[in-house]
Order: C-alpha cells, then structure tokens, then sequence
C-alpha cells in the first residue's frame, strides 16, 4: 500500500511540475506579464488544428514537426514545409478599422496562414476585411494537418496492433493467446458477442456483413482517442474535430441507407398499423430521423472528446491566470488544479473507450434495424 501511495504521489508530483513548466513557457509572454493572460485563446490554440506538431517554443525558437503544406493555387499545385510559414511571422491589421487583429498571422510567399487557414495575400500583402470577415480568396488545399497525421498514425498503430494479433492466433491456435492477443482477443468477441450480435438479433449471416466496419470503427475512435491522451506528443485532438467524426457518421449514413430494405423503408415512409391521419405527422418525422441519427453520433462523438481536453486546460489556465498575479498564487492554485487534472485524466481514459463503444453500439442497431425482417 505504502508503495501504491509513494507511485500516486510521484505522479501528482510530476504533473504539477508538468503544469508548473506549462506556466513558465507562458510566463515568457507579454500578455501573461501584464497580467492579461487570455485563457480562451490558449485553449482554442490547443484543441484547434494545425499544420505544425508542436511541442515547445514559440515560432523560429520551437520544437515541432513540421508537416507537408499541400495547395492548389492559380500558378498550379504547390508543395512545402509549414515551417516556411511559422519562421516567419507578420501582423495583420483591419484596415477598415485601423486596427490589429489578434490571432497569429505568417507569410509564405503570396500566401498568409492566419489562424491555422491559408489565404491568397491580396496587393498590398495582406488580408482583406469586410465588414469583420477576411474576402481573401483561399487556395484549393489539401494539406497534412495535425489531425490527418493523427489519423494516419491512428491506423498505422491499429494496424500494428491487429496484425500482431493476428499472427499471435495463427502461431498458438488451439492454446490460450499470448501477449497482445490475450488483451485484444477479449476485446474483440466482447464486442462481437455483446454489441454486434444483439443488434442483429443474434442472425449471425446478417451480422458478419458488418463485423468488419463495426469492429474496424470501435479500435480506430477508442486508439485515436487514447493517443490524444499522450502528454507531450504535440497534443492531437482527432475525434474532437468536426471534420473527423462527421466522415465516421457519414460511413454510417450511407451504410444504413444503402442495407435498407424493404421493411425499414415501409416502416418509414408509411408505418403499417398506424391510423393513417397520425402518418402524415409521423412521416416527416421519420424522414428527418434518417439524417437526426448520423448527426447525433457526430456531435456526440466530438462534444465528449472536446469537453475532456477543453476542462484539462481549464484548470491549467487557472495556474496561469492566478500565476500571471503572483507566483505564489500561481503555486497555491497549481496544486488543486493538478489534482482536479489527475482526476480529469481518469475520467478520460474511461470516455475514450465508453464513445468507441457507445458510437459502434449504436451503429450496430441502426444497421440491425435497416436489416432486420418483417416478422421482427
């Protein structure tokens, strides 16, 4: 027990540490000297996309990956680090009003990437504002971001993982599994036997049709999830993106559209058994749950996940914010904010696994749905 204590106190010690140096790098700033530390901005810089991994520093002084810029432009397609981009910093001013616009502003060329998004630099160099919003035209782009690299390294780690599962069963086929196999193989037929099948009625010929794209979908959000966990690996934010989880819902969308048959879309476009003056309020109603349901697994999805690392920096925001008055204000508010973020941390883990799960569960029953017979 003694020890168990000593191991949970040396890791509420080095987060607090951890969130300590995260003040100290701020401290550095202009804003968090005069006392103006701006926490929404922190933390939107945090949760937001990039084109840069960053882990430490700021502009030409940081420590990042950079990552391939990708872009369609009037002279034809151009290809680039993004640290062209973040070496070179520039202010931008709204010359409607005469003033400078806050958000973080670089220039590569004729190109400008202002808050994370491209635009064509107009004649005089810089951006132009109507009315508040930037009328720079923007160039085709299809660039790696930090999110699309975390997809990609999502699936890189998943396909390790299930591939070392795999020829684990081959080589002990017959015996009891072994190292990665022993924690995934359970996993799997608990998905299989509890989430899968039961939606489909335990019709084992209608369920293997989608065990691939169900079991493919729970690993790739519950590892993407898990990997936005890892403290100082640049801090992804995979399935808390829009962008992300609206190609996931989209999947489902079309899938259960596309298995529809005959009875689900009875049952939808004029429920049998329902007196017919109740059908044309129910009807509509039925239609709009078509699209209702992929939208509620999308913003689920997203909202869980962005609330998890949004609460987390919150509570390094009050380091920094109470930090910015003195530094023992800054230490005092440190600890409990540390404790709170322990505590948060926890939490995360479970809802990484507990979205994977609720976004496959309820997949699987639309699918059970769109395929199920008459007769049930």
């Amino acid at each position: 027990m003694q020890n168990k204590l000593n191991k949970a106190f040396g890791i509420l010690m080095a987060l607090f540490f951890v969130s300590l140096n995260i003040y100290a790098e701020h401290a550095n700033k202009e804003d968090v000297k005069q006392g103006e530390f701006n926490a929404k901005e922190m933390i939107m810089h945090h949760v937001s996309d990039a084109h840069e991994i960053h882990f430490v520093g700021e502009n030409e002084n940081s420590i990042a990956i950079y990552l391939p810029v990708i872009l369609k432009t009037n002279e034809g397609w151009e290809f680039f680090s993004s640290s062209h981009f973040y070496h070179n910093p520039i202010e931008i001013e709204n010359h409607e009003s005469a003033e400078h616009v806050e958000g973080e502003a670089f220039k590569y060329g004729n190109l400008i990437l202002f808050n994370e998004t491209i635009y064509n630099a107009n004649s005089d160099g810089g951006l132009t504002f109507e009315k508040g919003e930037i009328a720079n035209a923007k160039p085709f782009d299809m660039s790696i971001t930090k999110n699309i690299f975390g997809v990609f390294l999502a699936i890189f780690v998943l396909f390790l993982l299930l591939k070392a599962t795999a020829n684990s069963y081959k080589k002990n086929r017959g015996h009891a599994p072994k190292g990665i196999q022993s924690f995934l193989e359970p996993l799997i037929l608990f998905i299989r036997d509890d989430i899968i099948l039961p939606s489909f009625n335990y019709d084992k010929v209608r369920a293997s049709k989608y065990m691939p794209f169900l079991l493919t979908t729970f690993f790739f959000i519950w590892t993407a999830n898990m990997i936005g966990l890892i403290p100082f690996i640049g801090g992804f934010n995979i399935t808390g993106t829009v962008a992300i989880t609206l190609i996931l819902a989209a999947f489902v969308f079309v899938i259960t559209t596309f298995s529809g048959n005959k009875s689900y879309w009875t049952h939808i476009l004029w429920p049998p058994g329902v007196p017919a003056f109740v059908k044309p309020i129910l009807v509509p109603i039925e239609i709009a749950s078509i699209f209702i349901k992929p939208i509620v697994l999308m913003v689920r999805l997203t909202a869980n996940i962005m609330a998890g690392h949004i609460i987390i920096l919150a509570f390094v925001s009050l380091i920094l914010i109470f930090g910015a008055q003195s530094a023992v204000a800054g230490y005092g508010v440190g600890i409990g904010s540390t404790i709170f973020m322990i505590f948060m941390y926890t939490i995360e883990l479970l809802v990484a696994f507990l979205q994977a799960y609720v976004f496959t569960l309820l997949a699987s029953i639309y699918f059970g749905d769109a395929t199920q017979t008459a007769k049930h």
